[in-house]
């Protein structure tokens, strides 16, 4: 117990968050082993993975450096693509299929990391609404530009047209990739809970030791007072769009992993578009904005919300916006901030142990 009160906080909070995932990540295989899991929720287990780290991503940027982005799913949607692209054209030419995903995953992330450098260049420059609607212009012209879009490959490589499939001109053995608003068919289903699950702890270090990092304060400092920050000699631009970028990777990584995980990939309104970064921007603020685990539970709960609900039908979504204000109350009315001040979860603990060394 000595040792443990000697680690610092964020270490203790580390550990704890991480050995949480393991549990339930174990929890989840013996589940499956044993054939005590329904299929619906074996379905979930992936999505529930990389919905967090589009929660914890994005809660760098809105919590963290304190900027508010609507554009996270168009990152999402740019490693999706760039890494769906790289896997079906590959698909029988690389013999290792972990090998070929990694690639997949690194791509997905560095497009994504790429676009995130190029927008956020210009609109971190911006602020507040601004700063929100042209992050979300830019989701919208990447879901538009890749529906329009046609790559195709065969003996004498890549063929690109915006016009239709037949302006390919491919040849007798070509394959089309990317068939405008059909997307991409036939991506190898390479994403596998375990692998979601390891690239979310992953995701989660790799936020938290940048919070709790030198670079980490200095993006936090920019966010309480950019004047004072800039005052001391912090490089304003440099640490925002290290924070944006760093985000925007991530969300691509989560994109590969949806990617994968599904046998067709269409850039709809529904998997890119608007309701999709609204909704991570929900986990967001519901999980606590700038607390990374609230992030992680509030996207798991509300993933798993609307599908136990089903059964309820017409009442299924009135539940869930009921739920959702039911949060916001708990995580932002001053008095509920004040009780969970006051009734932590170890202060609870030492009260049930005082009341049973009392009854014994």
């Amino acid at each position: 117990m000595k040792k443990w009160n000697t680690i610092n906080k964020s270490t203790r909070n580390n550990i704890i968050t991480i050995g949480v995932i393991v549990v339930i990540y174990a929890v989840c295989q013996l589940m499956i082993a044993a054939g005590a899991m329904s299929n619906l929720m074996q379905g979930l287990l992936v999505p529930l993975c990389y919905y967090s780290i589009l929660a914890i991503s994005l809660n760098l940027t809105v919590g963290i450096l304190g900027e508010l982005s609507l554009g996270h799913a168009g990152f999402m949607c740019v490693g999706a693509f760039a890494g769906a692209f790289f896997s079906k054209s590959t698909q029988n030419g690389i013999g290792s299929s972990f090998v070929g995903f990694l690639i997949a995953l690194l791509l997905g992330a560095i497009a994504a990391a790429l676009f995130g450098a190029l927008i956020g260049v210009v609109v971190l420059r911006l602020r507040g609404d601004y700063l929100a609607i042209v992050t979300l212009a830019f989701g919208e012209i990447i879901k538009n530009v890749i529906n329009v879009l046609y790559i195709g490959l065969d003996g004498k490589g890549f063929h690109f047209s915006m016009k239709d499939s037949e302006a390919l001109n491919l040849e007798e053995n070509g394959t089309i990739i990317i068939n405008g608003a059909k997307g991409i068919t036939g991506t190898p289903k390479h994403t596998t809970f375990t692998i979601a699950a390891l690239l979310l702890i992953a995701a989660y270090l790799i936020i938290s030791n940048l919070i709790h990092s030198r670079s980490g304060r200095a993006i936090q400092a920019i966010r309480d007072n950019r004047i004072a920050a800039e005052s001391v000699g912090i490089d304003i631009t440099g640490f925002k769009l290290l924070a944006f970028t760093l985000s925007a990777a991530m969300a691509g990584v989560a994109g590969v992993l949806y990617s994968h995980n599904i046998s067709t990939l269409v850039a709809t309104p529904k998997n890119f578009g608007y309701n999709m970064s609204i909704m991570i921007l929900v986990f967001v603020v519901l999980g606590g904005i700038g607390n990374i685990r609230g992030s992680i539970i509030a996207a798991v709960i509300l993933t798993l919300l609307p599908e136990y609900l089903r059964f309820l039908q017409d009442y299924r979504m009135l539940i869930y916006a009921i739920v959702l204000i039911v949060i916001m109350i708990f995580n932002w009315n001053p008095t509920c901030i004040a009780w969970r001040k006051n009734h932590s979860l170890r202060d609870i603990l030492h009260s049930l142990t005082g009341k049973n060394k009392k009854e014994a």
